[in-house]
């Protein structure tokens, strides 16, 4: 059983608006909200008393793409580590990818994940189902309720989860009970760029060249065609980690965000960097899609502003540090976010290019709307206290002792930021507080309507 909190005098950053008030949380669920401060008598003996004046207090940040390498690939990282690490910056559910070893392609294996993770997850949690080009039974008897959605891999992938055959994509985007999330690069064009640099380049190719091999015109070719499939077949599609401003041409934000049958998000990484940093962070940002020009940055970024783009995500992929320290050919792609991306994106709201409220947006409400997600996302009565208390003024600098990932290492290190998380609820259990971990707090599996 959940303990009893009040979040005191917080400011509250919630559907749009924000005020000082307080939340009380009973049995992992949220009580009542209330503008202002309790009263004393009002306050059951029972319950703690967080004084939260000067901080921010909102919903649970809800990551839609992260890759938590368990099973079978736990040298990277796994469930336990990155939840861990998740909480720490302030995400309390997430949703991970099905390429691990063995890749989750069938339900039983998808359910030895959620058996796994209702183990060891300090935060919610749930699995995306790998598409294959031989797996559709599987993909049809996929529950709505009970599993995020379905992950197609139309660029290149690990195994057999490359899906680019047009008779069976058709095929699942028809017969997909729930969303299908895409990774969308053309194949073709990325090998055809690949073998031209390394006509050029030999082994020696230079990590500036990633967002040129995969480039601008495989990540929109692929999106157009994934777009124009899922208005043929009636699809609820969701495409990944956008990179290109070209992209946000496809993408409709005439309608609300409950309307949308083709979603996009953006990923910390894409908005963070261009390349003109490969130069002096070389693999430690080299993601599949790659991170491309400052004007795709800013594209991306204004239309998160605008919209266009709907949620905000990581793709937290760790690898270690010695495989990053490879060449460009034998180095792979990926990098650790989780923990960092919410105070990464409090530093846009310093510099006055974002608010809060579109930041809660984006990292909370959003992701709660598209996968409809049951009673999370938002502070509201009758919904699980999963919640977030910041610090906006109590600056910080990433190091190797302060960062929880198991690969040991972050993209941030030597970043001071201005923001940290306090606190963080997940159904009621006050998780982490100021560096300490309840260890006995486990999250929920999530359901969706």
């Amino acid at each position: 059983m959940a303990s009893s909190f009040l979040i005191s005098r917080a400011k509250i950053v919630n559907e749009g608006h924000a005020f000082e008030g307080s939340v009380l949380i009973e049995n992992g669920i949220i009580k009542e909200i209330r503008h202002g401060s309790f009263e004393e008598k009002d306050i059951p003996g029972h319950i703690k008393v967080i004084d939260a004046r000067g901080k921010y207090l909102i919903p649970g940040v809800i990551d839609d793409q992260v890759h938590f390498r368990d099973p079978g690939i736990t040298v990277k990282g796994d469930i336990a580590s990155e939840s861990r690490a998740a909480v720490a910056g302030g995400t309390t559910s997430f949703m991970d990818m099905p390429n691990t070893i063995p890749q989750t392609t069938t339900i039983p294996l998808l359910e030895d994940k959620m058996n796994r993770a209702s183990c060891v997850s300090f935060a919610n949690y749930s699995f995306f189902l790998g598409a294959t080009q031989d797996n559709l039974i599987e993909i049809e008897k996929t529950d709505p309720h009970k599993i995020c959605g379905i992950k197609v891999f139309l660029g290149s992938s690990t195994g057999n989860m490359l899906v680019n055959d047009p008779e069976i994509l058709e095929k699942i985007f028809k017969r997909a009970p729930t969303i299908v999330a895409v990774h969308s690069e053309e194949e073709e064009i990325i090998r055809k760029n690949l073998a031209e640099f390394k006509t050029r380049f030999g082994e020696n190719i230079p990590f500036s060249a990633h967002p040129l091999i995969r480039s601008a015109e495989a990540c929109y070719t692929s999106s157009k065609k994934a777009i124009t499939l899922a208005k043929r077949c009636g699809t609820r599609l969701h495409i990944l980690h956008l990179s290109t401003a070209r992209e946000l041409d496809l993408l409709d934000n005439s309608i609300p965000l409950e309307q949308k049958q083709i979603t996009a998000e953006v990923c910390i990484q894409h908005l963070l960097f261009s390349d003109r940093d490969y130069d002096m962070m070389g693999a430690r940002i080299k993601w599949n899609p790659a991170i491309k020009s400052e004007n795709d940055r800013e594209a991306l970024f204004q239309a998160l502003l605008n919209d266009k783009i709907d949620i905000i995500a990581t793709d937290h992929a760790p690898h270690t540090m010695e495989e990053k320290q490879k060449p460009y050919l034998s180095c792979p792609s990926g990098g650790p976010m989780v923990q960092h991306s919410l105070v990464a994106m409090m530093e846009f709201f310093h510099k006055g290019n974002i608010s809060m409220e579109k930041i809660v947006e984006k990292m909370c409400h959003g992701p709660a709307i598209l996968y409809r997600i049951q009673k999370r996302g938002f502070i509201r009565k009758g919904y699980f206290a999963d919640l977030v208390l910041v610090d906006p003024d109590n600056p910080w600098e990433v190091s190797p002792a302060n960062i929880l990932y198991k690969c040991g290492w972050s993209p941030f290190e030597g970043v001071r930021f201005r923001s940290q998380v306090t606190h963080t609820f997940v159904n009621g259990n006050l998780v982490y507080e100021k560096g300490a971990f309840d260890e006995s707090s486990k999250g929920m599996r999530l359901e969706f309507n």
